[in-house]
């Protein structure tokens, strides 16, 4: 049998059975010196009615005219004798007895004090030089009786007092270890990228330095993941320069060069670096949205970011491919704009690059913060749209993207509490992608219609 893993469940149960244990052990000698005092209580009751009754016998005895007469002595109602007794002659000859007295139960006369058979208890005394004897007799069985209603009186009190004390016990210690659950509860309400300090201090004292183990690893894990991508950010950011300058030294070698094989060559270079500068900007970006910080003290409107990072997509990789679809009022929250400008920008970046280039992709913003980006293409397998967020992952293996994309988006969505959604088809279609996200936004808007639809 395995014992309980739970600290409740054993200091509970530890504590119940050593309770009871120590209550039981606590009857148990309380019913011994109980049955010793009731002892020396009836064995003092049966010599004083020994002392009472004989001095009356013998008068009553000497005062008789005819000698070695057995009297019975008639009860003056019905009631149960508990004591009996006889009066005998130095032969033996029974002078006095009382009503219920059976002689075949007296054994002879011996000698004065306390004697005991198998069924009885004696006391024995004599007088007139041991002419006159007496015998009181009490039957064990109501000794034995006496001492059942005593262990009763003191046993039945355990079957109502342990339950409530085990119950108690229970309460007090669930009580004691409430500070243990709460500190549970702050450990699990944390996300996945929270490593702050978890409060510890109202737990017990034995418990404080497991606390103070946990939040040191979780200081360590903190320090080691910010050194991690503090290291991604700015490798990526030092690498912004030579790149660029490497971009620009094969873009004026294929314009002054008159070879073709070497201007081939060099527009391969010119794609390989600026590939490589996009891969840098992702760094950036996902080391951003993992560690920097994504929502504001105060609100902005999320309509201007967007229509900027769709404005500056059309003029470059998209001309008239993209329609942006606003709302009228203002959609204000209090993400990041940059956060934001991020997140519409890489999932803007993937429908363009991974979309049917002769359908255009559709840029939604609502009233209530939903931000959706769909575009036309094949459609995508379940499987395949499981791994579509995790890092390095492309869509196939003749597109030219980091593959970082959506793993940003991914984790600026996990950052403020939001969930990316991805769909193949698109709702309502038989073909296409679909990403969308919740955005927090201030008030919950009644959706309107009549939308501003931008190029």
């Amino acid at each position: 049998m395995r014992s309980a893993r739970s600290l409740q469940a054993r200091l509970g149960l530890s504590l119940g059975i050593v309770l009871t244990v120590l209550w039981l052990l606590a009857a148990a000698v309380t019913a011994v010196i109980v049955r010793g005092e009731m002892d020396e209580v009836f064995d003092s009751a049966l010599r004083e009615t020994a002392e009472r009754i004989l001095p009356l016998a013998v008068t009553e005895i000497v005062g008789r005219e005819d000698e070695g007469v057995t009297q019975r002595l008639a009860p003056i109602r019905e009631h149960d004798e508990f004591f009996t007794y006889l009066v005998r002659d130095a032969e033996g000859r029974i002078l006095l007895q009382s009503h219920a007295a059976d002689p075949a139960l007296f054994p002879p006369y011996s000698r004065p004090g306390f004697a005991e058979t198998t069924t009885h208890r004696l006391y024995s005394d004599a007088v007139l030089g041991g002419t006159i004897r007496i015998t009181v007799a009490e039957p064990l069985a109501h000794r034995m009786s006496v001492a059942r209603e005593i262990q009763m009186g003191l046993g039945l009190p355990l079957l109502i007092v342990l339950p409530v004390a085990l119950a108690a016990i229970v309460l007090a210690v669930r009580f004691s270890l409430a500070p243990l659950r709460r500190f549970r509860t702050r450990l699990e309400m944390r996300g996945v990228r929270d490593l702050s300090e978890v409060p510890a201090d109202d737990l017990p004292t034995e418990i404080v330095p497991l606390a103070a183990t946990l939040n040191g690893l979780l200081a360590r894990l903190r320090a080691a993941f910010a050194a991690e991508r503090s290291f991604a950010a700015n490798a990526a950011h030092e690498l912004r320069t030579p790149l660029a300058g490497a971009v620009a030294q094969a873009q004026r070698l294929r314009a002054e060069t008159r070879d073709a094989a070497a201007e081939a060559r060099a527009a391969e270079i010119e794609a390989t670096l600026k590939r490589l500068t996009r891969l840098s900007e992702r760094l950036m970006q996902l080391a951003r949205a993992e560690g920097g910080r994504l929502r504001m003290d105060q609100s902005a409107d999320l309509r201007t970011v967007a229509r900027i990072v769709v404005d500056d997509l059309a003029r470059t990789d998209a001309l008239g491919r993209i329609a942006l679809t606003l709302p009228d009022r203002a959609v204000m929250s209090d993400i990041d704009p940059d956060a934001f400008g991020i997140l519409c920008r890489n999932l803007v970046e993937n429908a363009v690059r991974h979309g049917t280039q002769t359908t255009p992709v559709d840029v939604t913003l609502t009233q209530e913060g939903q931000l959706i980006v769909a575009n036309d293409g094949p459609v995508l397998p379940r499987e395949f749209l499981d791994r579509l967020t995790a890092r390095f992952e492309r869509a196939g293996a003749r597109t030219d993207g980091s593959g970082l994309g959506l793993a940003i988006v991914a984790a600026i969505a996990e950052r403020i509490g939001s969930h990316l959604v991805l769909e193949s088809p698109r709702p309502g279609a038989s073909s296409g992608f679909q990403a969308s996200i919740w955005l927090p936004t201030e008030v919950p808007l009644t959706p309107e219609k009549g939308a501003v639809s931008d190029a």
